[in-house]
């Protein structure tokens, strides 16, 4: 008869686990909503576990920022290897049309949102800013747009979070009609 041995999973196979159950369980009920406990039980683990692979609740919602962040890396730069334009406002608008894809992933939109909430812990503040310092800087030079096309170009995405947010894009009233325009 032949015995099967169970392979343990590596320390980065549960570190991946727990990333994808924790963006998840944070983007439920936020940062301050959500305990280690909750995670742990998401990703099937002990909470002894969890602190192994992360030290601290704030360093594993920093992480799932670094990811969040990364995604979005990801996605403005495939819009950018695809166009033919070089023109500022041709790239922002591909940039911004790769972002509401990436937000369209409500679990990552609410992250980014809690991130931003959030930014009075030291180690998420750190985050949150490392995040903002990337994407302006890859925006910066992939579209050679200027500082106020930049800005506006970050706070119409801003504002695209808070109307997915709130569900506004399905609200057919003028307050939420102008806000979508």
């Amino acid at each position: 008869m032949e015995t099967r041995t169970r392979q343990r999973s590596t320390a980065e196979e549960r570190r991946a686990t727990v990333m994808r159950t924790a963006i998840k369980t944070f983007a439920e009920r936020g940062y301050y909503g959500t305990s280690t406990m909750d995670v742990a039980k998401a990703a099937g683990i002990s909470q002894g576990y969890l602190y192994r692979l992360f030290p601290d609740k704030a360093t594993l919602f920093a992480a799932l920022i670094e990811y969040c962040s990364g995604r979005m890396r990801e996605a403005a730069a495939a819009a950018a290897a695809s166009l033919n334009s070089t023109n500022p406002e041709a790239v922002l608008a591909a940039l911004g049309s790769s972002y509401d894809e990436v937000i369209a992933d409500r679990d990552v939109l609410m992250i980014l949102m809690h991130a931003n909430c959030s930014a009075s812990e030291p180690i998420i503040g750190e985050a949150v800013r490392a995040c903002y310092a990337k994407q302006i800087e890859y925006v910066r030079a992939v579209s050679g747009a200027s500082d106020e096309q930049i800005r506006r170009y970050f706070a119409d995405g801003l504002l695209a979070n808070v109307v997915l947010a709130i569900g506004a894009t399905s609200i057919d009233t003028p307050w939420a009609r102008t806000l979508r325009s």
